[in-house]
């Protein structure tokens, strides 16, 4: 009979705790993998779950796809064409360059103090006389003239008052003498605020009007814009081609001051234009310099 020592006996233990130990880690690591298991199983969508290898579609799955794979579109994606595209209407812009602004043949030609007409005694080839009621008998260029008379008519009709020329063409001599009475009876600086030097005023065109009540009521004042006759043509006188030249609050760029009676005659197009997009002054819509005084 073999008689183990202690120490044998002692190593028997020991041997045995750790075959214990190892037993029960195996043991936990099978439990937890069958719980990582049971997890992923229930909590990865199908179309991963079934692309991991040896993984199968569950009932209802759609087709899967491994990363990086693009899927096929099908017929239910792709709308079938419905014909040919509708064209997108362009609207044309407004062409600012159409007519001359140096010409004084041009209807759009701009003169102010620092844009003399060239040559300076231009005279118009084409006026006639304008036949409406006036102070001075009217003449301007035949288009200008056709439209102060649909002008005139449109303001009687609607307001059964008149309207009458006060002055209209006025040939270089002329605008000489105008001038120069002027300067007699208030100095330079307060007639250049008020009447053009020779060779500068839009009168000389055969396309500018004075404008005054029938009979008068501050004809050839600023409270004419505060009368029936002037708060309509401010309202209305871009219907029929004209503009007011010379606004209240655009002195420094015109150069003159206030002038409700003053119309230009520059076409029904360019005053539409004009109108709709809030621009008052020649020298602003078509990109010209302000011209406050002479050079």
């Amino acid at each position: 009979m073999s008689v183990r020592t202690e120490g044998q006996a002692g190593g028997s233990r020991r041997m045995g705790w750790r075959r214990i130990t190892a037993i029960s880690l195996a043991a936990a690591l099978v439990a937890g993998g069958a719980v990582a298991i049971g997890f992923f199983a229930t909590h990865v969508p199908t179309t991963v779950a079934t692309a991991l290898p040896g993984a199968t579609p569950g009932q209802g799955a759609s087709a899967t796809h491994a990363p990086g794979d693009r899927p096929t579109p099908t017929d239910a994606a792709r709308p079938a064409p419905t014909g040919s595209p509708t064209p997108i209407a362009l609207v044309p812009r407004f062409d600012k360059a159409a007519r001359s602004h140096d010409d004084p043949a041009s209807i759009w030609v701009v003169v102010d103090k620092d844009r003399p007409l060239q040559p300076a005694d231009y005279a118009p080839p084409d006026l006639v006389a304008v036949p409406v009621p006036h102070v001075w008998e009217p003449q301007l260029r035949r288009e200008a003239s056709d439209a102060v008379v649909a002008l005139f008519a449109a303001f009687t009709a609607e307001t059964g008052l008149q309207l009458q020329s006060q002055s209209s063409y006025r040939s270089y001599p002329t605008q000489v003498s105008v001038y120069n009475d002027d300067v007699s009876a208030h100095g330079q600086a307060v007639a250049d605020t008020s009447t053009a030097r020779p060779g500068t005023s839009e009168h000389q065109t055969g396309l500018a009007i004075d404008i005054s009540a029938l009979p008068g009521n501050c004809s050839l004042e600023a409270c004419f814009g505060a009368t029936p006759q002037g708060t309509w043509l401010a309202h209305n006188a871009w219907k029929y081609g004209f503009l007011l030249r010379y606004p209240a609050d655009k002195v420094a760029v015109t150069g003159y001051a206030y002038e409700p009676w003053h119309f230009r005659y520059i076409g029904i197009d360019l005053s539409t234009e004009m109108h709709t997009d809030g621009v008052t002054t020649l020298e602003e819509f078509f990109g010209l310099p302000a011209a406050p005084t002479y050079p």
